[in-house]
């Protein structure tokens, strides 16, 4: 099979290009330079060029709660213009499947047990990443209209809980919650602090997945493509408060300081945890246990800082 994955280059397309499972398949990675996926002509005419059986759209404009904050221009603009252009270009050159990346974030804010996937436009979005959510939400749209419409091409959207990993981003701008945490309190070590600041009051809860087993999830369900629903949360069920998080990559690390709570700052939605009942009756389940996952992570992120 010939599988187009857009984003090779970020996390989630990184961490697919290492699953041996999904190399048995004919696998196209291109970088933006070679595919320009904010151009529509140059999209169409790759996919026409290479013809692709199904395309995995992971690509995206991605960062943190002030990057999302800093910018809500660029993650609604960049983000939808890519979403819509490889869908369209998609469904004008008869690829025949489509995965498209969501993200949890497309629920609304004050949702507070575990969140089922039709619940996803009954409410008010967070609004720190409203741009971002908007635009995944109208790509998951277009792909259900063309599901709905079109008897001979199957685009279905996955939605993943918050994720962590391998090839995330450790700089300060970009960073999401566990990456920024394992960068702040390494920075804390290094310098002999004592004390490590959290924003908010830290009880604010995340659902964290490891990314290697979202791409174990998406190399499931391009062999069992035809039985998954066509929107599909795929998390882990549980969830931890932002405290229990630094604390956790304290033990990991040997932090023995204090936490002090930024409370001016913005925290975003209190709770977000994914319903999984459709992915168990699919037949998959996340396998990486947090503190395992939180190692490796911690791994990769001394073997890139080694030079430093």
């Amino acid at each position: 099979m010939k599988v187009l994955i857009t984003g090779g280059s970020g996390m989630v397309g990184r961490n697919l290009l290492e699953n041996s499972e999904l190399l048995k398949n004919n696998v196209y990675a291109p970088s933006s330079k070679d595919l320009n996926l904010l151009d529509f002509s140059t999209v169409k005419n790759y996919l026409n060029k290479i013809k692709p059986d199904l395309i995995v759209h992971c690509a995206g404009r991605v960062g943190g709660i002030q990057a999302n904050i800093d910018s809500p221009v660029e993650f609604l603009i960049d983000n939808l213009e890519m979403g819509k252009n490889i869908v369209i270009a998609a469904q004008r050159t008869g690829i025949p499947r489509f995965i498209n990346l969501g993200s949890s974030c497309m629920y609304p804010k004050d949702l507070s047990g575990p969140i089922s996937e039709d619940k996803l436009l009954t409410g008010m979005l967070e609004p720190t990443n409203e741009g971002y959510a908007l635009s995944k939400i109208v790509v998951a749209k277009l792909c259900s209209y063309i599901n709905s419409s079109e008897e001979n091409l199957s685009y279905k959207t996955i939605i993943p809980c918050n994720l962590y990993g391998k090839y995330d981003l450790f700089n300060s701008t970009n960073s999401h919650l566990i990456p920024a945490i394992i960068s702040k309190i390494n920075t804390a070590m290094l310098h002999n602090k004592t004390s490590v600041e959290i924003w908010g009051n830290g009880e604010a809860r995340r659902e964290f997945m490891y990314a290697g087993d979202l791409a174990d999830f998406i190399t499931y369900a391009i062999n069992e493509y035809d039985e998954m629903p066509e929107l599909l949360n795929v998390g882990i069920g549980t969830d931890y408060t932002i405290n229990e998080y630094y604390r956790k990559v304290a033990n990991i690390l040997g932090y023995k300081g204090d936490f002090t709570h930024e409370l001016s700052r913005a925290v975003g939605m209190q709770r977000k945890l994914t319903d999984i009942t459709r992915i168990n009756n699919f037949g998959w389940r996340s396998n990486t246990d947090l503190n395992d996952g939180l190692r490796k992570t911690y791994e990769y992120f001394k073997e890139e800082n080694a030079h430093v």
